[in-house]
C-alpha cells in the first residue's frame, strides 16, 4: 500500500513537472525545445529578436517577387534575337523609388573628399563622374559638362557618366553609410567627428578608424570599446556589439539583376479577377507612349525620342518638357511605385551579357555574373583570432579562389570568345582557336566578361528601347550621357514581415 502511494505521489510529480516544463516553453522567450530562457545573460546568453520587422530602406520600395515571362515581348524583324521569353520567378527584394541623383552622387564625393583627399587623392579621382560624356563634336552641350553635375537646378536630375564599376563602389558606400547611422541610431557606436580629420595624415590610421565598414565590423572585433585610458580615444566602441541576428543592420546596397529590373519595370500584379497582365510593352498599362486616361489625356508617360531630331515634341501640351534627362520624379509611376522604369537614362544592373542568358539561366532569381569573394585573412592575434586584410578603403580585402569565377558557366555564347581588336586588314586579329565568325561583322562591339548589361532605354532613344525586355551592353569601365543607375538590395525574409509605409 506504501509502495502504491509513493508511485502515485511519482507519478504526480511528473506530471507536474511535464505540465510546468510545457507551460513555460509555451511562453514568449523560452525554448520550446530545451525550455531554457532565451536573453538571459545568466544562462547561455542566446539571444532571440521576437516578432521582427524590417524596415523598408531609405528611398528604396518593397517588391514582392513572383513569377513571370521574361524576355522579349514585341515582334520587331530587325530585333537582336538575345532575349528568348522564359518563364521564372524573382524572390521579394527592395529597389529604388528613383534613378539615383546629381545630389546623390555629390553627397558621395563629398564624403571621399572629406576622408581621403589629403592622403588618398586618387580615390577622390576615382569617385568623381565623367563631364565629358556630354561633349559632341557636332553638337555645343558645353553648358552641360561644366553645370550638369555640380549646379544646383540639375540637382534632382539623374546622375550620368558612371561607370558600372563606379556604380558598384556607390552601392557599396551607400551601405556602410546607412549601417554606421543605423547603429549611431541604436546606441551601439558614437558617430564619427570630421573635424578631427584635419590632423590625420597617415592612410592606415583613416582606413582602420575613420573609414565604417559593415563587412569589417561583422568580420573583426574592431569597433569594441577600448578599456583603462585609452577608452575616450575609441571612435566608434560604445557598449556593445552587434551582428545581423539583431536585426539592427541592413543587407547590402548593390546593382538589381537584369531579371529584377525587368520585373521591377513590368511591375505585374494580379487583378480582383485574378489575371495578370503578361505581354505588357512598356511599364505602363496599353501599348501607346502617350496616357490614356481622361484627366491626363494625351500627356507623356516618358523621356524619349518622337523620330529624327525629334527630342521632346512641339512646345505646349505635346511636349515632354525635357530635351536631355529630366528631375527623376517626372512622369508616372508603374503600379510598384517605380518612376522612370523607361526613358529618361538607361540603368546599369548587375549581369555580365551573354546573347544567350536566357537559354541557360536558372529559373529561379536569374542571375549571370557571379564571382565568390573570399576575404583575406592577414594574421591572427593572441586569441587566435582571425585579422583580415583591410584595403585602401578601408574595407576587408578579398580574393576570388580558383573555381570561384562562374561568369563563363555553361556559356554558350561564341562572340564571348573571340579576343580580336582593328588592327590588320580584316579587323580581326588573335582569334581563338576553333571558334567560327563573321568576318564581316567587325563593328559589333566585343564581348567579354567585364561586358555588363544595361536596360530601360533613355532621352537620346527610341520608343522601342522604352520596352523593358530589350538590352543592351558596355564595357563596365566605360560611361555615357544616356545611362545611370538604381540599387536594390536583397530582401531578409518575407514581404510580411516588412514595415509598410
Amino acid at each position: 500500500m506504501k509502495l502504491i502511494t509513493i508511485a502515485k505521489l511519482a507519478s504526480i510529480s511528473l506530471a507536474i513537472t511535464m505540465i510546468a516544463c510545457v507551460s513555460k516553453t509555451s511562453k514568449e522567450g523560452y525554448s520550446r525545445v530545451t525550455g531554457w530562457k532565451y536573453n538571459d545573460k545568466t544562462e547561455a546568453g542566446f539571444t532571440v529578436k521576437k516578432g521582427y520587422i524590417s524596415e523598408v530602406p531609405t528611398g528604396m520600395v518593397a517588391i514582392e517577387g513572383g513569377s513571370f515571362t521574361i524576355g522579349e515581348k514585341g515582334e520587331y524583324i530587325t530585333a537582336p534575337r538575345d532575349n528568348k521569353p522564359r518563364r521564372i520567378t524573382v524572390s521579394s527584394f527592395y529597389m529604388d523609388e528613383f534613378e539615383i541623383r546629381n545630389i546623390d552622387w555629390r553627397e558621395y564625393t563629398n564624403w571621399m573628399k572629406a576622408v581621403f583627399s589629403k592622403t588618398a587623392p586618387r580615390l577622390v579621382q576615382r569617385s568623381q563622374p565623367n563631364y565629358t560624356v556630354w561633349r559632341e563634336e557636332l553638337a555645343y552641350n558645353e553648358p552641360y559638362l561644366e553645370n550638369y553635375f555640380t549646379h544646383p537646378a540639375f540637382d534632382e536630375y539623374p546622375v550620368v557618366g558612371v561607370t558600372w564599376e563606379q556604380a558598384m563602389d556607390y552601392c557599396q558606400w551607400r551601405t556602410d553609410r546607412v549601417n554606421e547611422l543605423a547603429l549611431v541610431q541604436a546606441g551601439v557606436i558614437l558617430p564619427p567627428d570630421f573635424s578631427k580629420l584635419q590632423n590625420q595624415t597617415n592612410q592606415d590610421s583613416i582606413s582602420n578608424r575613420w573609414v565604417f565598414n559593415t563587412q569589417k565590423y561583422l568580420k573583426q572585433e574592431a569597433y569594441q570599446p577600448a578599456v583603462g585610458k585609452n577608452a575616450k580615444k575609441d571612435l566608434y566602441g560604445k557598449n556593445r556589439k552587434v551582428d545581423m541576428s539583431d536585426g539592427i543592420l541592413f543587407s547590402d546596397f548593390r546593382l538589381p539583376t537584369e531579371a529584377e529590373w525587368e520585373f521591377a519595370a513590368y511591375a505585374l500584379t494580379s487583378g480582383k479577377n485574378g489575371m495578370v497582365p503578361e505581354g505588357k510593352l512598356y511599364p505602363w498599362a496599353g501599348s501607346q507612349v502617350r496616357n490614356p486616361s481622361k484627366k491626363q489625356m494625351g500627356q507623356m508617360m516618358a523621356n524619349f525620342v518622337r523620330g529624327r531630331g525629334d527630342m521632346m515634341g512641339t512646345s505646349g501640351s505635346l511636349n515632354d518638357k525635357a530635351t536631355i534627362t529630366a528631375p527623376v520624379n517626372s512622369y508616372y509611376p508603374n503600379d510598384f511605385g517605380l518612376y522612370n522604369m523607361a526613358g529618361n537614362v538607361n540603368e546599369w544592373v548587375l549581369d555580365v551579357y551573354r546573347s544567350t542568358s536566357y537559354d541557360e539561366m536558372a529559373e529561379y532569381n536569374s542571375f549571370r555574373g557571379n564571382v565568390y569573394l573570399t576575404p583575406i585573412i592577414a594574421s591572427t592575434d593572441a586569441l587566435g583570432n582571425k585579422v583580415y586584410k583591410v584595403d585602401s578603403l578601408g574595407r576587408i580585402a578579398t580574393e576570388v579562389a580558383k573555381g570561384d569565377d562562374v561568369r563563363n558557366f555553361k556559356d554558350g555564347d561564341a562572340t564571348s570568345q573571340l579576343d580580336f581588336s582593328l588592327t590588320d586588314s580584316i579587323g580581326m586579329s588573335n582569334l581563338k582557336k576553333n571558334v567560327k565568325i563573321d568576318p564581316t561583322d567587325v563593328l559589333r562591339p566585343s564581348v567579354t566578361d567585364n561586358t555588363r548589361v544595361y536596360k530601360g532605354g533613355s532621352w537620346k532613344d527610341r520608343a522601342y528601347w522604352l520596352n523593358p525586355s530589350t538590352r543592351r551592353y558596355m564595357e563596365q569601365n566605360k560611361s555615357s550621357n544616356d545611362i545611370g543607375f538604381r540599387c536594390a538590395m536583397s530582401m531578409i525574409g518575407s514581404i510580411d514581415q516588412t514595415r509598410r509605409k
